[in-house]
């Protein structure tokens, strides 16, 4: 079985999205910041190795209801090449993409990741989403954290981190270019 990762980019002020997500602004205002060094026509040759090893992991995914609405109409896909669990309190069909499918899962965290788990075989469970990452979290079914670090400050937004309880974490990776730190650790349970 795979490891379970929340994946996420993250301001210096722990902020992993702008102030006031929509449809029109998925990453809120001023949080496409968060990812140019993703997106830049010159990336970083440490960057472009972080990225393709986090594509070549991921088996399934597992997001949250407003990450779906905000991101879809951007993606037009799956946000990754693989099976894609959304968490949600209503039901609907599984949607059928390009590169893989959308399931909505209504009984809770544990049964959308027990699916994303069945489907990705050794591969991981990606999560995305803050909202579902503190859940995870609380719950103690995260796996590994890995944080993008941009060297930016947002000010505002949407905090991964607020209201958690107490986490033990280790490090296990620290690999910095010149427009983001990514920080990987093991959760110790």
């Amino acid at each position: 079985m795979g490891t379970v990762v929340l994946y996420m980019s993250m301001s210096l002020d722990g902020f992993v999205a702008g102030p006031d997500i929509s449809v029109e602004q998925p990453m809120g205002k001023g949080g496409m910041r968060l990812h140019e060094w993703m997106f830049t026509d010159r990336p970083d040759p440490r960057d472009k190795e972080v990225i393709a090893a986090t594509y070549a992991s991921v088996g399934a995914v597992v997001v949250g209801r407003r990450t779906f609405d905000v991101g879809l109409p951007h993606w037009q896909d799956t946000p990754y090449p693989a099976p894609t669990f959304v968490l949600t309190h209503r039901a609907r069909g599984e949607l059928v993409m390009k590169s893989g499918t959308f399931t909505f899962v209504t009984e809770g965290i544990e049964s959308s990741l027990k699916s994303a788990q069945a489907v990705a075989g050794d591969k991981d469970v990606v999560l995305m989403g803050a909202q579902t990452g503190r859940q995870f979290l609380d719950a103690g079914l995260l796996d590994e954290l890995q944080i993008n670090l941009v060297p930016v400050l947002l000010g505002g937004g949407t905090s991964l981190l607020e209201g958690l309880s107490p986490i033990e974490l280790e490090r296990t990776q620290v690999i910095a270019s010149d427009a983001v730190t990514h920080l990987r650790f093991r959760v110790v349970t």
